[in-house]
């Protein structure tokens, strides 16, 4: 497309004033520059936007003329952007993009979104959910600004910021035999089948857990999907691993279940995650304070409360 916006404002200011000599005067440019961006449109269009009088300037044709009012409208939306585009850069405002590991976000992202959209009701959060890998991956190609996800395999050129330590747990239906235990550790449960949430970094962390304890695991169930091995879990096929457990103490089928803290696992690190050599917007910098402030002491998160 090669439509000059400048030459498009040349051609209205002549409609408007009647002349080009008269355009020339009012946007403070040479008359041969207004000539040969009118030129140049008439050349583009392939019709003549103007009937020339002389001595006594000139009038749209009807073709021009709806050329011109249509330009306009052009010009209008393209200040409109302009000028939002600029303020992007000056305040908080516009849309910014939050990437986030799946089993994260139904945990997190609902309250935080929340709470920022009524801290910052000028800016917009598009959420781009993935795997740790698809995540990174988001994140380097500039298709999301920041992100949430654990400590893990993190490349160069990434800063992560500590958010909170999530304990691994030991899911177990509401009945089992360990149900009423304060705490569990993993030999108490790995001759029972496990239910391995089957996501990339999240299978290496919980396989590792037993690699690290000199234990092997006996997998009777995978799925890629935290609420389907939640299920599984309440419906009595076996007990599992989770370091994000979701407030409710039931599946989606309305089963009980319990968490309980395992002892001889180590914790992930939840970590806020941005390229360290971008430019942090003013709506990226506000969206990452809030969530710092969400996981601070006294925050929607606070380890403590």
């Amino acid at each position: 497309m090669r439509l000059s916006l400048r030459a498009l404002r040349y051609a209205v200011a002549v409609a408007d004033q009647g002349s080009v000599s008269a355009a020339a005067r009012r946007l403070h440019v040479s008359q041969p520059a207004v000539s040969e961006a009118v030129a140049a449109l008439e050349a583009e269009f392939g019709f003549p936007l103007f009937v020339r009088h002389h001595a006594r300037g000139v009038t749209p044709t009807v073709a021009g003329a709806r050329v011109l009012a249509e330009g306009r409208a052009l010009l209008t939306h393209a200040e409109a952007f302009d000028a939002q585009a600029r303020a992007m850069g000056q305040e908080p405002a516009g849309e910014v993009t939050l990437g986030c590991f799946l089993t994260v976000a139904p945990r997190f992202i609902p309250a935080l979104l929340a709470g920022f959209g009524q801290s910052f009701p000028q800016v917009t959060v598009r959420l781009e959910e993935a795997d740790h890998a698809g995540m990174l991956d988001a994140l380097a190609e500039g298709r999301t600004e920041l992100a949430l996800g654990y400590d893990y395999g993190l490349p160069a050129g990434v800063v992560a910021e500590p958010l909170a330590r999530l304990p691994a747990q030991a899911l177990l239906p509401a009945g089992h035999r360990l149900a009423r235990r304060a705490r569990l550790s993993l030999p108490d449960l790995v001759e029972e089948p496990f239910l391995l949430l089957d996501l990339p970094i999240s299978r290496e962390y919980f396989l590792g857990l037993f690699r690290a304890a000199g234990l092997s695991p006996r997998i009777g169930f995978r799925s890629r999907g935290i609420e389907m091995v939640r299920g599984m879990v309440a419906a009595g096929h076996g007990w599992s691993i989770l370091n994000v457990v979701p407030s409710s103490p039931h599946s989606a089928d309305g089963k009980r279940l319990v968490a309980l803290p395992l002892t001889d696992a180590v914790p992930v690190r939840l970590v806020l995650l941005r390229p360290a050599d971008r430019p942090e917007r003013p709506a990226v910098a506000a969206l990452a304070g809030f969530i710092r402030d969400a996981f601070a002491a006294g925050g929607l998160f606070d380890p403590a409360a």
